[in-house]
This record gives structure tokens, sequence and C-alpha cells, in this order.
């Protein structure tokens, strides 16, 4: 067997990486950049130092502030309107998954004829477009890092799933210092979502001795750090290694896949607009379970990265530990119990059943679900 590794040409990581962001568009010999954001980013002053270091160095930004989470095609319009009129030459995408993700479209739009929609599923993109710099302000999606961009089609009432290595960033950046004082609701949300790619990259059926390395240690630093992290938002340690962690877990998933736990989560993402890593944490523990007898010594591994103190049990034992700890680790964070909390009821079941065997994610998990096992699960996580 062959296995894939894609990133970006250039990480840039730690404290202060923003600063760097304007010498490498001048070494690219970009000069009009088109910022994609959102407006809550652009309000706290998040934006502005780069925005003072791309004029600094000569450049002359355009910005696009009308990203909203669990962006759709309209936002993709917006933004790539904006690229076309301002004459722009480059993206710098600055947020978390939802601005990342709508860069990515800009940048498949700025090479290849539209509408978006053309580019759901997977190696469709068939030119790179423009120079892409990813600035991660959350730890969670590793949008920065991956072949894949997530986009809603309000119309089908679908998260279109773009996976194509055309558009992953040239340049990523993890800043921990713009990450200080992320709310602790958004903080676990996009944790437990970071989690989600560690376990399913390490239990899928795509996985490798490449890919399980990171998986590991994301799941190690995730566990360790994000319970510090939901407590005070301003504890810097914490905040870079939940970088790390969500970044390597970027680089496992990219390579080895999903499961089903995206599958589905994107289902309710999309028709209820929830937020995605709230619909990861919640579905984790159920459908892990599902996979468990399918990768016992996996998830008895988990569980040692989880922190789990599995001396003297057997592997059985040590496998039902890691859901306990799932279970746990999102009980601490304050996730919410199900999806009835959120708005979902039972109608809307047998429609997210229908979309989620369709999801490109689904090939991935390490068994596979029939229409009912599915719904069941489904029905758990209510």
């Amino acid at each position: 067997m062959t296995f894939r590794l894609c990133f970006p040409k250039i990480n840039l990581s730690g404290a202060g990486a923003l600063a760097d962001v304007p010498a490498e568009l001048v070494a690219h010999g970009c000069v009009k950049p088109l910022i994609v954001t959102d407006s809550t980013l652009t309000r706290l002053g998040v934006v502005q130092p780069l925005v003072d270091g791309l004029k600094a160095a000569g450049l002359t930004p355009a910005i696009y502030d009308g990203v909203v989470p669990n962006p759709t095609v309209i936002q993709v319009e917006a933004a790539f309107a904006i690229f076309q009129a301002e004459g722009c030459d480059s993206i710098v995408a600055v947020g978390g998954g939802s601005p990342i993700d709508t860069g990515k479209a800009v940048r498949i739009l700025s090479a290849n004829p539209g509408p978006i929609t053309l580019y759901n599923g997977v190696g469709k993109v068939g030119k790179v477009g423009a120079f892409l710099i990813a600035v991660n302000t959350t730890a969670g999606t590793a949008a920065e890092v991956t072949s894949n961009a997530v986009i809603t089609d309000p119309a089908a009432q679908v998260k279109m799933v773009i996976i194509d290595a055309n558009i992953i960033p040239d340049v990523s950046v993890n800043d921990a210092s713009m990450m200080l004082g992320i709310p602790a609701a958004t903080t676990a949300a996009t944790g437990m979502d970071a989690l989600t790619h560690a376990i399913e990259a390490y239990v899928s059926l795509g996985h490798h001795v490449l890919t399980d390395f990171s998986a590991l240690e994301a799941i190690r630093l995730i566990a360790a750090f994000l319970p510090r992290a939901v407590a005070d938002g301003h504890d810097l340690e914490a905040r870079e290694m939940m970088a790390y962690g969500q970044f390597i877990a970027g680089l496992a998933f990219n390579s080895a896949g999903l499961g089903y736990v995206h599958a589905m989560a994107h289902q309710p993402g999309a028709v209820k607009d929830l937020p995605h890593g709230v619909c990861n944490a919640i579905l984790l523990p159920i459908v892990e379970a599902f996979n468990r007898p399918h990768a016992v010594a996996r998830f008895a591994r988990i569980a040692q990265a989880m922190g789990v103190d599995t001396a003297g049990l057997s592997e059985e034992a040590a496998s039902l530990a890691a859901i306990a700890a799932i279970r746990d680790l999102s009980a601490k964070v304050g996730i919410p119990h199900g999806f009835g909390e959120l708005g979902v009821t039972e109608a809307d079941l047998p429609t997210f059943v229908a979309k989620a065997q369709k999801d490109p994610c689904a090939p991935g998990n390490p068994v596979p679900m029939n229409d009912d096992q599915v719904l069941a699960l489904f029905r758990e996580a209510m």
C-alpha cells in the first residue's frame, strides 16, 4: 500500500507568528490580498494587527467580514465578488473553520468556473487558484492544514464537503496569542471537534503508521489541555498545546480520513445551523461505542492517550474505559447532553440518515452501518 500525506508547504506556529504573514505574501509577489473573516473578529480588533502589518509592508488589503458559522454558498459568492471587484491576487483567511473554508472556496472560484456547488465531493478542483494563507484563531477544525472545505448549500439543506489537495493553504498560521479569551463554550466545542478528528483518524480504515503517531499525540494533548483552556481562556500554555494538538489531528485525518461521527454531525449542523464541534461531541461517544468492538486494541490505546490508568486492565476493559473517558471529558467541558436540547426532533432523523449515508466521511468508518443502525445512533444522541 502507499499513503498520501498532504499539508501546507509552510507552517508558522507560536505566539507572535501572525507578524510573519506580510513577508510570506511579499515573497510570493502578492500585492492585494483579500482578508476573509467574520464581523466578530473585526469588531474585537483581532484582524487589525494583520491589516496594519500588511499596509506597513506596502500591501493594499481588501476585507470581506461577512462569514457566518456554517458558511453557505451565499457568503462564498459575496466574498468572491469582492475578490474580483478589488482585483485581489491572494487570500488571507482569518478565523476558525468557517472563514478558512470560505477562503478555500474563494480560492477555488479564483481559477475554476462556478458555482461552488460543482465541487462537492472528492477531487473535483482542477486548478489551484490564488495564493492562500490560513490564520487559525481557534483550536479545533484544523482547516488551516487540510484539503477539506465544508460549505452549506441552503437549497439542498446539506453540508457540502469539498475534498481536494488543490485547496490546501500554502501557509498555515497558528498563533496562540490570538486565541486568548475565546469564550469557554467555543473553546469546548472546537476542542471536542479536534478530539473527534484524532479519534476518527486513529480508528478509520485509512489509518497508517504515519497518521497513528499524530492522532495519538493529538488525543493526549487535547485530553490534557482542553479542560485548562476551557477553565481559563488566558492560559497561554493550554492554548498553545491545544493549537498543536488540533494541528496534528488535522495532519492525521487529512490522510487517514474520518468516519460516521462527521458524516452524521454534518446533518443537524446543516439543517438546524448547529455548531459543528457540538454536533461532533454529542455523537462521538455514541458512534465510537458502536465502533469499539471492531477496533478493541485501538480503543485501548486511546484510553491510555486520554490519561486512563490501564495497568491491570484487559484490552476489552481498557477499550470500554476509552468510551467512558470521552463522555467524562465532554461533560467536564460543558457539552450539551443531546440534540433534543438543540431543537432537533424525531421527525428530522430519517432525512439525517439518508444524507449521512451519502456523506464522503462515512466510508472511512471502521465498520459500515445500515440505515437502521444510523437511525438508532441518532436516536441515542437525542
